[in-house]
């Protein structure tokens, strides 16, 4: 037998929503015999609930549909997405199923209403308000490093140029500037080497001559104490051989 879900440390608070005397009285008994329920108030119209709404925290809506003025669903229409509690919809008209779980309710009661059926929208209400409750205590997501992030921007005479890291094939230094050589495409930039290397994550790109930074995923092989890139074949300075080979190594 399924166990029910554990009680939350405050009970859900619920509005009772039904022009009907008698039915309104039903659930509120049905609630007030729920441990992890809490009537915070009844109203005999959704005109009424629309606004208690508006001024009160609720977790959960026991909401008739059929009512005058406004229905329960046309309440619902009214509402934006993240005002609507856990909605319980009660009617006597069954018809009502398919166009009710267009608005997202947790369950669907049809009158006469025994406690035994209440129990289990309730329950389903309960872990509906947990799941909501738990995505929104969530931590937002951790925006990425610099050393994570997969691009940067590069100032290209006047313009930003937004440079993939993984196209990037090998930075070169002449003079004042650097070439940031891509697959099929080399970038002037006035730069230093050290702003690349600054620039640059240091997961991929390593530094093997005083004029040459290379992405560490482009290295075809090491040959000769030279870097091997395609075509293209670069000298390994002495100062950085011992580095670029421990970097290659736990690569």
């Amino acid at each position: 037998m399924a166990l029910p879900p554990p009680a939350p440390a405050t009970p859900l608070r619920c509005l009772i929503v039904d022009d009907d005397p008698l039915a309104r009285q039903v659930v509120e008994n049905c609630v007030t015999n729920t441990a992890f329920l809490e009537a915070v108030g009844t109203c005999d119209s959704a005109v009424a609930a629309a606004e208690v709404l508006r001024t009160t925290p609720v977790d959960v809506l026991f909401l008739d549909v059929e009512m005058p003025l406004m229905s329960g669903l046309d309440l619902l229409g009214t509402l934006a997405p993240d005002e609507v509690p856990a909605v319980v919809l009660i009617t006597s008209n069954p018809s009502y199923a398919v166009q009710a779980f267009e608005f997202h309710v947790v369950d669907y009661l049809v009158k006469p209403i025994s406690y035994a059926r209440f129990l289990t929208a309730a329950r389903h209400a309960l872990a509906a308000v947990e799941a909501r409750r738990a995505l929104t205590a969530a931590p937002a997501p951790t925006p990425p490093t610099d050393a994570e992030a997969e691009f940067t921007f590069i100032k290209v005479d006047n313009k930003l140029v937004r440079v993939a890291f993984a196209e990037v094939r090998y930075v070169e230094a002449l003079g004042d500037y650097v070439h940031v050589v891509l697959d099929g495409q080399k970038l002037i930039v006035h730069s230093t080497m050290r702003a690349v290397e600054e620039k640059f994550p240091a997961r991929d790109f390593a530094r093997v001559h005083r004029s040459f930074i290379v992405n560490l995923r482009h290295v075809q092989a090491i040959e000769d104490n030279t870097v091997v890139m395609g075509k293209k074949r670069i000298a390994i300075g002495q100062t950085y051989l011992r580095e670029v080979l421990q970097r290659l190594n736990k690569f």
